[in-house]
């Protein structure tokens, strides 16, 4: 399967485990799921696009980056205050245990955000050039190494790439990385849906 293709499957699972946890939620706990449910439906408007299954749209590209960075940083972290673990909430308690490791996560995710809306404009590259240039940019690392989507959620080895570096970059490359941050998060701090 293309990396893409489990991309859209993971999100599509997410989105509809989502939506059955959202149930008897209220508070905060409803105002994150709500949050946490915008941005999967912003990837999974986009995803599509990324793999080549529907046709590129910049502006479609743009209004989903622009929804994953309004919910990412620091309005993500403020969502996850003391206390507001436990059922219906799928949040592990890691975000609290290592709190440093998930806020940064957060920012990452908004900077990717930032990114993928200004690179919106810039052509998929296709699958072996996206794997191409982001190898050379992870500092060798391919996909599906040590830095891979499913991998530790350790801080990638292009942690320090800024805006600019990823407005240049082809749209699905950053989109990659917004997915990749996603999936770190989601492996991490939080709990599977039954």
């Amino acid at each position: 399967m293309k990396p893409t293709g489990i991309i859209t499957s993971a999100v599509l699972v997410g989105v509809a485990s989502a939506a059955l946890a959202h149930s008897g939620a209220t508070g905060i706990v409803k105002e994150r799921m709500d949050a946490m449910s915008a941005m999967g439906k912003a990837v999974k408007q986009v995803a599509p696009m990324m793999s080549g299954e529907t046709a590129y749209d910049a502006d479609t590209v743009r209004h989903a980056a622009e929804t994953i960075g309004m919910h990412a940083g620091d309005a993500m972290t403020r969502l996850f205050p003391d206390g507001s673990a436990g059922m219906p909430s799928v949040a592990k308690d890691a975000i609290w245990n290592d709190w440093e490791s998930f806020a940064g996560l957060a920012e990452e995710l908004h900077r990717y955000a930032e990114g993928l809306a200004l690179a919106a404009d810039n052509a998929p590259a296709s699958q072996s050039d996206t794997m191409s240039n982001t190898s050379v940019m992870m500092g060798g690392s391919d996909m599906m190494g040590a830095n891979s989507m499913m991998g530790s959620g350790d801080m990638m080895a292009d942690d320090t790439m800024g805006r600019e570096e990823l407005a240049e970059m082809p749209a699905n490359a950053v989109f990659a990385k917004v997915s990749d941050t996603c999936s770190s998060c989601h492996t991490r701090f939080r709990a599977k849906v039954k």
